[in-house]
């Protein structure tokens, strides 16, 4: 096996798997398994309380990354701001590829995505399933935000819905009225 493809991280750096988004490595460990000695990244998602093992061999297969650099971050937020692109397919395949493209792990497939869903702040004109779908692809990327500008989630979460022209007071209102 070449050694090409392998990523390396150390314990406390912050990283992007596609599937569950931003985690820290918690430490590198060695493993016998089926009498291989294999290391294995040890990933913490604190947010889902989930711990995920990947090999180290196997971590860029994975798609295993680096939080984004500053001019990727810097396109995804221009993709926010952009104009909606809603296609006129069924939903279900528009949800699939929603979806899709928010386990891609990309921070500028996910700002798509939110600007694809992005609504005036009456949600009554959203199904439940768009809401659902755009509260994954928000939650995901205003954890890499927050990682990369060593801010609060909660803070890069009203920054981004500022971006997209959220009224962030009137949600405030929905919540307490909820």
């Amino acid at each position: 096996m070449t050694n090409d493809n392998i990523i390396d991280f150390n314990a406390g750096d912050y990283v992007v798997y596609p599937a569950h988004g931003v985690g820290q490595i918690k430490g590198i460990e060695t493993q016998n398994i089926a009498g291989c000695e294999i290391r294995l990244y040890n990933i913490s998602f604190e947010k889902d309380r989930m711990r995920l093992k990947v090999p180290v061999m196997k971590a860029s297969s994975a798609g295993l990354r680096k939080l984004c650099t500053e001019d990727r971050l810097k396109d995804a937020l221009k993709t926010l701001k952009g104009k909606s692109k809603v296609r006129r397919t069924m939903w279900s395949r528009r949800a699939q590829e929603y979806e899709t493209k928010i386990n891609s792990g990309d921070p500028v497939s996910i700002a798509e995505v939110l600007r694809d869903l992005k609504r005036s702040n009456d949600d009554t004109e959203q199904s439940y399933s768009e809401r659902q779908i755009y509260q994954s692809a928000l939650e995901r990327l205003a954890r890499e935000v927050a990682a990369i500008e060593h801010i609060s989630e909660h803070q890069a979460t009203e920054q981004l819905e500022v971006m997209l022209g959220k009224d962030l007071n009137k949600d405030d209102v929905t919540k307490e009225a909820a």
